[in-house]
């Protein structure tokens, strides 16, 4: 009889230690680190301030210098890339996170209505699919999608529904980003004949592609792996809620893969196995869409807390910035480390201070601290800069949040 109850109990342990290990995140707890309070000691007025400043700079400042958001009529708008002078679904679906991060419900459904008139489509091979690149007047450049925007779009038009409920037609939200979702999963697995629209994530190994056709399906971009959002998915979808599970949980392991065991950096472009993609024009290196990586490991481990392979990571990068000059660094490196460029970039400054987010160095302050003290954009390449500006802050600041949907029963990862 003694020997079956420390079997039990040794059973339970092992249960309430996994379950400890899943509910650790802001998921499960609904706290969100705020380092700004927590490393540098502002208070929250000095917080909330600083958010705000941003905000209204970037979205309501001056046109010609300091705006990425333009008014189109009464209801519609969107974010420009000012140095190409284009409209993309990056941005556009970065302004729509941000505006419901912030409550701005207005400037998330004039966003989200020109992007559903002139970017996405609602016919033909494409349909539901966004193109990647417009003209300022709607007019479309490329038929093809970038993977990422699709991904942003579903996230933030889930939080809205959660946030403000859903309304009629194109709002309603989540009927919205279901639409998208299924168009993820429901095209042609492959494709070696040209332009032909392919799945947006590869159904063998649950990762999400560069480009849904052609050549361009058959490799990954480490910036693109959102695993935090797969986990959300996989509870919120009304259907593929296994894939999802396995989405997140392939998503870690590829960026394990993906980054330099030195450095921590990961390449612009990658193969599925994780090693870098060599013939697209230096994008085995670390360069623009790179810097993108530390925010997903670092609020992935926030919200969910799974792996701890990503506060190892996070501390890497950070030594490996550190070691580079916390001032100085450069924006493109080799994997190894290599400089490529010694101008230094706000959109890495603030990337780095949310890999503080999940890091354990002490050096971590140093980065919180570059973030607060860079100005707000402006010019002529604010576009980039800025969008991953005010997702910094947001981040680092405890405002980048969950907003829960009911959770679907069907859902295949940790129970809640």
């Amino acid at each position: 009889m003694r020997s079956k109850i420390l079997f039990f109990i040794a059973i339970f342990s092992v249960v309430i230690t996994a379950g400890d290990k899943n509910t650790s995140g802001s998921y499960f707890t609904a706290k969100y680190s705020n380092l700004f309070t927590e490393l540098l000691g502002k208070s929250q007025s000095q917080v909330d301030a600083k958010v705000d400043s941003a905000f209204t700079q970037l979205f309501f400042g001056n046109n010609e210098t300091q705006r990425v958001y333009y008014p189109v009529g009464s209801d519609m708008g969107y974010i420009e890339d000012i140095n190409n002078r284009d409209v993309r679904t990056e941005g556009m679906s970065y302004g729509m996170m941000i505006a419901v991060q912030l409550d701005k419900k207005e400037v998330f459904d004039k966003l989200w209505k020109w992007a559903n008139t002139y970017m996405q489509f609602h016919s033909g091979q494409h349909k539901d699919f966004f193109a990647w690149h417009c003209k300022t007047d709607g007019t479309k450049i490329d038929s093809s999608s970038a993977s990422d925007g699709e991904q942003w779009f579903v996230m933030s038009l889930f939080f809205a529904a959660s946030r403000w409920g859903n309304g009629k037609g194109i709002f309603n939200y989540q009927a919205e980003a279901q639409n998208i979702l299924d168009a993820m999963l429901s095209k042609a697995d492959s494709s070696n004949k040209g332009n032909v629209v392919t799945n947006m994530f590869n159904k063998r190994n649950h990762l999400v592609v560069f480009v849904p056709n052609g050549a361009a399906d058959k490799f990954s971009d480490p910036s693109y792996i959102l695993p935090h959002y797969y986990e959300l998915w996989s509870r919120w979808s009304n259907k593929n809620n296994s894939f999802w599970c396995e989405a997140a949980s392939a998503g870690r392991n590829f960026l394990e893969k993906s980054a330099n065991a030195e450095t921590g950096l990961c390449p612009d472009y990658a193969k599925f196995n994780g090693t870098p993609v060599g013939s697209w024009g230096g994008h085995e290196d670390f360069r623009f869409d790179a810097w993108r990586v530390a925010m997903n490991v670092a609020v992935d481990y926030e919200w969910f807390g799974k792996d701890k392979w990503e506060v190892a990571e996070c501390n890497r990068l950070l030594d490996f910035f550190t070691s580079m000059g916390i001032s100085s660094y450069g924006n493109q490196f080799t994997l190894e480390g290599k400089q490529l460029s010694s101008n230094q970039s706000t959109g890495l400054i603030a990337m780095n201070a949310v890999a503080a987010i999940a890091s354990t160095n002490k050096n971590r302050k140093d980065f919180v601290k570059a973030l607060w003290n860079v100005p707000i954009p402006a010019g002529k390449y604010r576009y980039y800069d800025g969008m991953l500006y005010v997702l910094g802050l947001l981040q680092v600041s405890g405002n980048f949040k969950i907003y829960k949907l009911s959770v679907n029963p069907n859902s295949n990862c940790s129970k809640d």
